[in-house]
């Protein structure tokens, strides 16, 4: 037998490579048998009833795992947000819309979503050496606080926001310094160089549309080279001393100016109550001596004598010691101890002892006049001297 002829397999029956047994010559196995055999399979692991067909059995099954596979599809489209932040849905790549926190639902293979926090502060650090307005060479370091406004913007209008805006952060900052001198960044133009800093990148993210923004702009550290570092230590610090004796010499001013204003105030006060005083008491006077006039020019005499009398009366009244010439020309002098004479008068009254006696204790000396003191003018002249105390 030729090696290409029909053999025979024990039994006598032709089998051919596609398992067709028969003598005639067959083709491949029909679909339909095919399909058939596995929709029974299937139903048996299922539970199904063998069919006699493929009809019935294999549309059952197919349908089964429609449904299956329907299910576990839609499952698998839920997912999350969470509450800082938003969902950027892209439908075939191509970016759809924005989903906000909370449990979402996407078709599978279809949509998907890349969630980007919104709230978060993040932090950016950018420091190099730079050439100043001056020709110095000087480190800064500068730390850039920014978070995420619109995520749309975030993820497709640039390659990489956070690293166009490392590369924005070193562009304004040379821009800054390159526009400054030394002296001005490392004292007392800090500031203005932060607050110019943080306006070139606001600048910078709002003409490429980064989608971000920046909260905070902290102006870190700023170093000389360290061949000249010494001496701008030595000019720091005589700065910063100038610094602090301004600041004492305004605080001993803000010690002193109240007080002395109050104490200024207070003298002016007083002086104009002393003015005030001075020419009530004038005024007063001026009225008296007006209400005296007629009296005194209808009786001279008597009047200069009242007002005599009432006068010493006054002065005698706040002195506690009279000296009184007795006689013109005499040796004798009258002493009065008012003070210690009112204070042992309750004291003679209940011993009983006489005037004489208290007087002669005090070391007093008395002399009686046999001339009458009159109460005029000549007589003053002439006869005591009054008033001496």
């Amino acid at each position: 037998m030729a090696w290409n002829e029909p053999g025979n397999n024990g039994g006598g029956q032709d089998k051919d490579p596609w398992g067709n047994r028969g003598g005639r010559d067959q083709g491949p196995p029909d679909l339909d048998e095919v399909f058939g055999k596995l929709s029974r399979k299937l139903s048996g692991l299922f539970g199904g009833k063998k069919g006699p067909s493929f009809g019935a059995g294999g549309a059952a099954g197919l349908g089964i795992i429609a449904v299956v596979g329907l299910a576990i599809w839609g499952i698998s489209g839920f997912y999350t947000i969470g509450e800082a932040e938003r969902g950027v849905v892209l439908r075939f790549g191509e970016y759809d819309r924005i989903v906000q926190p909370g449990l979402n639902w996407k078709p599978t293979f279809i949509d998907e979503v890349e969630p980007v926090n919104v709230q978060a502060i993040r932090s950016l650090r950018g420091s190099g050496q730079m050439l100043t307005k001056d020709e110095n060479v000087v480190r800064v370091e500068m730390d850039v606080q920014y978070r995420v406004a619109d995520p749309e913007k975030y993820l497709f209008s640039v390659t990489n926001a956070d690293d166009s805006l490392r590369q924005a952060t070193d562009s304004a900052l040379r821009a800054v310094v390159g526009d400054a001198e030394m002296d001005e960044i490392l004292t007392s133009g800090r500031q203005q160089i932060r607050e110019r800093t943080e306006v070139e990148i606001n600048r910078i993210v709002d003409r490429y549309d980064m989608g971000l923004l920046v909260v905070d702009v902290n102006f870190d550290t700023a170093r000389p080279p360290e061949q000249v570092k010494d001496a701008f230590d030595d000019a720091i610090a005589a700065r910063e001393d100038e610094e602090r004796f301004i600041r004492e010499a305004e605080a001993y001013r803000n010690d002193i100016l109240p007080k002395a204003t109050g104490r200024a105030e207070r003298l002016k006060k007083e002086a104009l109550g002393y003015k005030e005083k001075t020419v009530n008491e004038a005024e007063g006077d001026v009225a008296q001596f007006e209400k005296l006039l007629p009296e005194y020019q209808a009786a001279p005499e008597v009047t200069r004598n009242r007002l005599y009398l009432e006068t010493m009366e006054n002065v005698y009244g706040n002195t506690s010691k009279v000296l009184i010439d007795s006689q013109e020309g005499g040796s004798n002098l009258l002493y009065l101890p008012l003070d210690k004479l009112m204070n042992q008068a309750p004291a003679q009254q209940r011993t009983g002892s006489s005037s004489g006696d208290n007087a002669s204790d005090y070391g007093i000396e008395l002399e009686r006049s046999s001339q009458p003191v009159a109460p005029n003018a000549n007589t003053r002249q002439s006869t005591t001297r009054q008033g001496r105390y």
